[in-house]
């Protein structure tokens, strides 16, 4: 079946990426530039798939397209993409990706260091094949160092590369101890880099015709994106400790209790400082010298009336928000982050979007996270050109698996609040 895309493609339109990764930072940098228009074939072990299928509950129970049961996790990073099962641990297999890979752009995969090398889908491999191509490699530490070969989840380099040392309740307050950011940031942030610099490859490769390979480790990323707390470290010679919700460089910049709950407060400047102080009643706290700088106010630092206040006078703040009243904030839903669309049996299907707006080349949700394996025949045939009695043959070795269900597209109902 010859697929159509909906709707427009975006500005990637016309590059093919062969995913073979799986969990969260190489889906989620895949799944990025299927958003913004490459086609995305992802490569997944037959009768198992990408180990975050079975990351519930939730999941999406969808029980008319078939046995697969979709986890949250896995349509969260999956979108836009084609699913080929295929076991490349067989000869047969691994010709096949490598025959896929002539095709392709972009190859992104997460083993470990050296894993493909057996197969001969390793980056030195397939560059042979494709000079043209640019494989992005991620892992946890990276293809060289003593630590090359451990494998590495999120959490374990949150704790290593330094954000959970300054993460969490200050010393001596409840609960205080090194504590993980609630999402996988060293993955998400890995999958984004991993985009930036496949990006930079391309346009590299479209210069000179030569491709790369691109090696992106997680703790790489969790040391880079310190940022400023690794600043204050290396310029400052002073070790970070955790502040709770207060900011290191910044005051007031924390959250407050209020009548109703609680506020938060971002100034960032001497001139909002000092509206805050005319909210509060007291400008003259403004011309204080302990409180009339940040520098100063750094050393010194020991809901609704007051936010309307506070936006009038241009002061930063906002409350708090639990994650079901993120999605019903007015301004999330006047961006109309959440699209509706549903499966072809018309189950309802809320995706988050692609977060930046580009006034050209929109990038859009044109598939809805695969079925294992839903797309094997059709990406064959098209991108390989195999015959019926080719993919027969391979199906009845157990190299891929037998005729499918038709596909799975998807169709945009609306876009708006979830």
């Amino acid at each position: 079946m010859t697929d159509t895309l909906l709707p427009a493609p975006g500005a990637l339109r016309g590059l093919r990426v062969l995913d073979l990764s799986r969990v969260l930072a190489g889906p989620w940098a895949a799944q990025t530039l299927g958003d913004l228009g490459a086609e995305v074939i992802k490569v997944e072990r037959p009768g198992m798939g990408d180990d975050t299928r079975g990351w519930g509950p939730p999941y999406l129970d969808d029980t008319t397209e078939g046995d697969d049961l979709f986890s949250a996790y896995y349509l969260c990073c999956n979108r836009n993409k084609r699913s080929v099962a295929v076991d490349f641990s067989r000869p047969e297999g691994a010709e096949l990706i490598r025959r896929l890979a002539l095709q392709c752009d972009v190859v992104i995969e997460n083993f470990k260091v050296g894993a493909l090398r057996r197969y001969g889908l390793d980056q030195e491999s397939l560059l042979a094949l494709n000079p043209r191509l640019v494989y992005c490699s991620i892992t946890g530490f990276g293809q060289d160092g003593p630590y090359n070969r451990r494998g590495g989840y999120d959490f374990l380099i949150q704790g290593m590369g330094g954000l959970m040392s300054v993460t969490g309740p200050a010393p001596g307050q409840p609960g205080a101890g090194p504590t993980k950011v609630g999402v996988a940031v060293t993955d998400l942030f890995t999958g984004l880099y991993a985009v930036i610099a496949i990006l930079a490859a391309l346009r590299h490769r479209d210069e000179t015709g030569q491709g790369q390979h691109i090696d992106c480790a997680l703790l790489d990323t969790s040391v880079a994106i310190l940022a400023n707390q690794g600043m204050n470290w290396l310029v400052g010679g002073k070790v970070p400790q955790p502040m709770g919700n207060s900011h290191p460089n910044v005051v007031p910049y924390r959250n407050f209790p209020v009548a109703d709950g609680e506020l938060i407060i971002a100034v960032g400047n001497d001139r909002q400082f000092r509206g805050l102080c005319r909210i509060l009643g007291d400008e003259t706290l403004a011309d204080r010298p302990e409180y009339a700088t940040n520098p100063a106010r750094l050393a010194h630092r020991k809901r609704g009336d007051v936010l309307a206040a506070m936006e009038a006078a241009g002061v930063p703040g906002g409350p708090i928000n639990r994650i079901d009243e993120v999605f019903d904030d007015p301004q999330v839903r006047a961006r109309a982050m959440v699209e509706q669309h549903t499966t072809n049996s018309g189950r309802p299907l809320p995706l988050t979007r692609f977060p930046a707006r580009l006034s050209t080349t929109p990038a859009s949700i044109r598939r809805p996270p695969p079925a294992l394996g839903e797309h094997t025949g059709s990406v064959l045939t098209e991108v390989l050109g195999l015959s019926p009695e080719d993919s027969a043959s391979l199906s009845a070795d157990g190299v891929i698996p037998g005729p499918a269900a038709p596909e799975v597209r998807l169709r945009e109902t609306g876009k708006g609040p979830g």
